[in-house]
């Protein structure tokens, strides 16, 4: 589906923010992005969604395919109806804005009214709360429900692949756990999902693989309960001690990777 394959990017010529960097995301996977501030995480996220040029930056080196066509040079609206979506750092929602004003926004690429119609059914089915506030303000809504209403955003796209730039944060940790439900739901319902995410418990315990980048280069990469015992990625990512990656583990096996999502009702 996605295949970075060496990817290079730097800022106003002079600036190295990713360095060789590949990762490839297939169907039904959920791919993890893991690192300290800084490391290229969203930088490499720009480059995917076509937004890097809004951001001075450029490509240097290697080459992005999404269902064996380049997204080099691709216009962000390309890049969406190709169905590829992303949900940016921060929420972004329209706050002036209802909530079904918000969702309408999110399906304006597309002119299959049923198509719409469907999709924003399948928005308020995973998150009623927002069904039940649709003429609300977003504004109104508290942190977590507006994430949830960017992800609905995202979703009206109806896209193959979602970009998450960092979900959780700020959120509060039973809040992040939700969070985590709600990427393991999306997926388990046919959409692809690459994770860009400091919070390395949740990010692990719902992706499928995941990498690491340190200073715009790849570190680590592999299977994320592999990566979750990794005494580097532990002592980085999870804590010093083992509690972390047994909290990994745990929700892995019996928590926000393993159980259908509790519709989010707030």
């Amino acid at each position: 589906m996605l295949a970075v394959n060496d990817l290079g990017v730097s800022y106003g010529g002079a600036v190295r923010a990713l360095r060789g960097v590949s990762v490839a995301v297939d169907g039904g996977e959920v791919v993890a992005v893991l690192g300290s501030n800084g490391a290229g995480k969203s930088t490499l996220l720009r480059a995917l969604s076509g937004t890097l040029r809004m951001h001075k930056g450029t490509v240097d080196s290697g080459g992005i395919t999404f269902d064996g066509h380049s997204l080099l040079g691709r216009d962000p609206a390309a890049i969406v109806a190709a169905g590829l979506v992303q949900v940016p750092e921060g929420r972004r929602i329209f706050g002036r804005l209802t909530v079904e004003e918000n969702l309408r926004a999110g399906g304006m690429g597309s002119r299959d009214k049923g198509a719409k119609a469907k999709a924003r059914e399948r928005v308020y089915e995973m998150f009623p709360l927002l069904a039940e506030r649709r003429a609300g303000r977003a504004v109104l809504l508290s942190g977590g429900e507006q994430q949830m209403l960017a992800i609905g955003r995202a979703l009206m796209a109806a896209p193959k692949l979602l970009l998450l730039d960092e979900p959780s944060l700020g959120l509060a940790p039973r809040v992040v756990t939700q969070i985590g439900e709600v990427i393991a739901e999306i997926n388990r319902q046919g959409t692809a999902v690459l994770l860009v995410e400091q919070n390395a418990a949740m990010a692990l315990a719902v992706a499928t693989r995941a990498i690491v980048l340190e200073v715009g280069r790849v570190s680590l990469s592999g299977e994320a309960q592999e990566l979750a015992s990794t005494d580097e990625v532990r002592h980085l990512y999870l804590g010093t001690g083992a509690g972390e990656e047994d909290r990994v583990q745990d929700m892995a096996q019996s928590g926000v990777a393993a159980k259908h999502l509790t519709r989010w009702a707030g």
